[in-house]
């Protein structure tokens, strides 16, 4: 996936966008806002890459919120549509000091 497709889709006025329920439960209980999760995604850049993930091909994004925290979410896309998987606040149990490189890879 490239990141700047992924811009352009979201920014354009046509394009389907679908929250997951999951999406939206962790939002909540992590105190996420929507706005949080679109800044992630217009600050961001790809650190993982699912080409063959089903339904649709997704990827892990490191951005930043408004408040400039670290974010990380969780996007598919088949090209049309901006499928928001999840999204949460990385820790260092499971990645490196940096947030972007998993522990142990």
């Amino acid at each position: 996936m490239d990141i700047k497709q992924l811009r352009r889709l979201y920014d354009t006025s046509d394009c389907n966008i679908k929250w997951a329920k999951h999406c939206l439960e962790r939002m909540q209980e992590r105190d996420i806002s929507i706005n949080d999760v679109e800044s992630c995604l217009q600050t961001g850049e790809i650190i993982e890459d699912y080409p063959d993930d089903f339904p649709h091909p997704s990827c892990l994004i490191f951005g930043y919120t408004e408040e400039n925290r670290i974010l990380h979410i969780v996007v598919g896309s088949n090209g049309d549509t901006i499928f928001f998987i999840t999204a949460y606040y990385p820790n260092t149990n499971k990645f490196k000091t940096d947030l972007k490189a998993r522990k142990g890879q």
